[in-house]
This record gives C-alpha cells, structure tokens and sequence, in this order.
C-alpha cells in the first residue's frame, strides 16, 4: 500500500512468488523495500521493481543483494544508475 499497489498488483506479485507469504514484513520485506529506496529509487521505481522482479524481496540483504550492489559499485555505477540498472530504467 505505501507503494500505490493495488489489489490486483499486490495478487500478481503474490502469484508470481507464493515464497514470499513466508517472509515476515518487518524482518524482510520492509527492510528490504527500504534498502532499495536508501540506493535512491522512488516508489515508482520501486513498484516496477517489486512487480517485475518479486522474487528479489525473498533475497538476503546481506548475503546477496548488498555484495551485489557493491560489485556494480566497484564497476565504476553510483547508486543512481545501480538503481536504474535494477529497475530497468
């Protein structure tokens, strides 16, 4: 809902990437919605993300997505391209 997702989105997601109804909001989801908008993605890159790549929400911070984020880093991106480069634009 914080994102402008509305029922029909929020089934598409849930349908494309049923794991993520074993994740817990607070300790998974939300941090990791979080740590994308700290990278510099509005909601709306956020939304397009979360719709088209669900399954990077059921991805660990730590173990995967940050050393990820650091790998475009260390190529040379800034965190506005990383954030475009994750979100397709």
């Amino acid at each position: 809902q914080e994102l402008g997702m509305d029922a029909s989105q929020l089934k598409k997601v849930i349908l494309g990437r049923p794991q993520l109804l074993g994740c817990s909001l607070e300790s998974n989801l939300k941090p990791t919605a979080q740590w994308f908008q700290e990278l510099g993605m509005d909601a709306s890159q956020l939304k397009k993300v979360i719709l088209g790549f669900p399954q990077l929400l059921g991805c660990s911070l730590e173990g995967n997505l940050k050393p990820t984020v650091q790998w475009l880093r260390d190529l040379g991106l800034d965190d506005t391209r990383v954030a475009r480069v994750i979100s397709g634009r």
